[in-house]
């Protein structure tokens, strides 16, 4: 593609002079053919430019040109393509800043920050940094630089104002800093995204994307009802054609939707490949313990790798919840011996529970709201509540 340097570096005067966002856009990505075109790999290409381009295009292109010439080595030198790109940003802040009353160059800062974005996690996944996490977090401030360009741009005129790329920068920091696991810097960015004008107007991809890491960052933070409302709004509006990602989704609200107390259909579990939801549903629907724990024990590598491990562990206290509510059922009664627990939990696998754990169970459940009642400790029973004593979990605050 392009041939020679001098078409290429044509060509991408072209698109600056006609103010072609997305066709610049292309010219800069690593993800387009021309990378493929030996004839860009040059180390030091700003004489080339600084004759067919102007400031501040010629700065984005010089650095570009150098990540080109350093991927092309042999080895790849994944660490200098990094400093570069870095560069292409600081250089692409200055283009931002110069095109005051316009924003036709977004899709080139959407580009030039995923390529960062990408590049800044090769350098993490060889061993480039000191110290795992550093090179990606200043990556990150890098991507800061130029939301703040577009935080800043108080325009009243909504087709033109740069705020309109707030929420692409947004999932991709989002992206950075839950890899990293410092996901408090989440917070001022949520709370940018949700009191702005344009949090409607964003592109239905960047929304589903953003409710995705919001959901997620939500059930951490053990919010179950918002990240239930997050994390289906994302699933709902994925489209199918993108099964994988419905895949990670799903992974994330089952669990959430289980704690509030609905159980995933084995047919949707089926189709997306995650059935290890359906032995846990069976095992908490009958209230079966030893089930339960042979389920997380089987599938415990799959719960650790998808980081939900612990989220999942949550779920046993249901399974108490619905162990006991069977044995209100069959006792029929408002007075519960605590006994009656114990041989219950006994029955299904916890052989080694005490009485006195047996207490610690139920006083659990009813400071969570699980169960509606007080422990008699003088008549060793538990005092359920004559209205509702087990009270649906999606009520439970």
């Amino acid at each position: 593609m392009f041939g020679t340097l001098n078409n290429y570096l044509s060509s991408v005067h072209r698109a600056w002079t006609n103010g072609d966002g997305d066709t610049l856009a292309s010219y800069i990505s690593l993800k387009d053919k021309h990378i493929m075109n030996r004839n860009l790999y040059v180390e030091s290409p700003e004489n080339a430019v600084g004759r067919l381009l102007e400031s501040p295009i010629d700065e984005i292109l010089c650095a570009h040109l150098k990540v080109l010439y350093y991927l092309g080595l042999e080895p790849r030198d994944f660490m200098q393509a990094y400093k570069y790109q870095s560069q292409c940003i600081q250089s692409v802040v200055k283009m931002l800043q110069q095109l005051k009353e316009e924003n036709w160059c977004l899709p080139v800062m959407y580009t030039a920050c995923l390529d960062l974005r990408i590049l800044a996690q090769r350098c993490e996944e060889m061993g480039n940094s000191s110290k795992p996490g550093e090179i990606l977090e200043k990556a990150a401030d890098c991507l800061m630089s130029c939301f703040r360009v577009c935080a800043a741009d108080n325009r009243s005129s909504d087709s033109e104002t740069k705020r309109l790329g707030m929420l692409n920068l947004v999932c991709q920091l989002f992206k950075v800093y839950f890899r990293i696991n410092k996901l408090h810097l989440c917070k001022p960015l949520i709370r940018a995204i949700d009191s702005s004008a344009f949090k409607d107007m964003f592109p239905l991809p960047e929304r589903i994307t953003y409710k995705y890491f919001v959901g997620r960052k939500a059930m951490f933070d053990s919010d179950y009802k918002s990240a239930d409302e997050f994390l289906s709004f994302a699933f709902k509006h994925c489209p199918k054609n993108f099964p994988r990602n419905k895949r990670l989704i799903l992974i994330y609200l089952v669990p959430v939707k289980m704690l509030l107390g609905f159980l995933p259909k084995k047919h949707i579990l089926e189709r997306y490949d995650v059935l290890q939801f359906h032995e846990l549903a069976e095992a908490l629907k009958e209230g079966n313990v030893r089930k339960f724990d042979d389920v997380i024990q089987r599938h415990e590598i799959f719960f650790i790798k998808c980081g939900i491990y612990l989220l999942v562990e949550k779920l046993k206290f249901i399974v108490y919840r619905n162990l006991f509510k069977k044995v209100y059922l069959i006792k029929q009664t408002h007075q519960l011996d605590l006994n009656a627990f114990a041989t219950a939990l006994q029955f299904v696998g916890e052989t080694d529970m005490t009485i006195d754990e047996t207490h610690c169970i139920v006083a659990n459940l009813i400071f969570e709201g699980k169960i509606k009642g007080y422990i008699s400790h003088s008549h060793n029973k538990l005092v359920v509540s004559k209205q509702n004593p087990f009270p649906p979990l999606n009520t439970v605050s």
